[in-house]
């Protein structure tokens, strides 16, 4: 089983930058999209829609904002949009979760805020990241698996991004941000597939548009495929795609040892 995680920082921007060109030559079974920019209405080009997949969204209830999507080649059992947290109603009003169920198996497309615009946004961050916690620490009394696809818009650790100590009071690089991980992987369990296969530094999933940050490497590995415990021995091969660019992050492609 293939499953790409991408944020396209507009699913349209990314179509016109030859997204759903490169599509279908990747052979993958689900695709999970975050930040699409866009309301399911708003897509009336097939292209949005394409043959052989189903295609499902979660819109931001603001145009042009937010915005998850997932594209299955197996129709799932079911698909929930609603995290169902009174106190983080931003999952659902902002388009930031989307959940296929396959049978035991669960995929999700997570994109969790971005602090940097200010005090405000980071609070809310922070805010989703407790109602989440909470969340996938309950998932670990059931018998389901999950991947997780997200954009935490978190690095972990010094390997994850460029400039280490330029970023430690930026959000993203934040302790309590990068120890909130600690505790996903350390106390519930959870595991970072890419780190299955890969351990080398300097693999980034994000670069900013400014001072040829791309072109220099200047990254973060903000994009992630976190997996329940169960299918951690099941990662068999990861890349992150950087031939083309298709928005500021690259598609994050993961093999595993499953079948849907």
């Amino acid at each position: 089983m293939r499953i790409i995680t991408f944020n396209a920082n507009g699913i349209r921007a990314a179509a016109r930058k030859g997204f759903f060109d490169w599509l279908p030559h990747q052979h993958a079974d689900v695709v999970c999209i975050q930040e699409t920019k866009a309301q399911a209405h708003q897509l009336t080009d097939p292209i949005f829609w394409p043959d052989g997949w189903d295609c499902y969204y979660s819109d931001a209830q603001k145009k042009g904002y937010s915005g998850v999507a997932i594209y299955s080649r197996h129709k799932p059992d079911a698909v929930e949009a609603v995290l169902g947290y009174a106190e983080c109603p931003e999952f659902e009003t902002e388009g930031r979760w989307l959940e296929a169920r396959y049978g035991s198996l669960s995929v999700i497309s997570l994109y969790m805020p971005s602090g940097s615009s200010g005090n405000e946004r980071q609070t809310i961050k922070y805010r989703l990241m407790d109602c989440l916690y909470a969340y996938l620490s309950s998932l670990r009394n059931n018998s389901r698996e999950y991947i997780i696809c997200a954009d935490w818009n978190i690095v972990h650790t010094e390997a994850d991004i460029k400039n280490w100590r330029a970023n430690q009071k930026n959000s993203g690089c934040l302790p309590e941000e990068r120890a909130w991980l600690d505790r996903l992987y350390g106390e519930l369990g959870y595991v970072d597939a890419f780190r299955q296969i890969d351990q080398a530094p300097e693999q980034y999933t994000w670069w900013s548009n400014r001072g040829q940050a791309w072109a220099k490497n200047v990254g973060w590995r903000i994009d992630y495929q976190v997996v329940s415990p169960g299918l951690a021995n099941c990662v068999s091969a990861t890349k992150i795609y950087q031939n083309q660019r298709f928005s500021d992050h690259a598609p994050l492609i993961i093999d595993y040892n499953l079948e849907l």
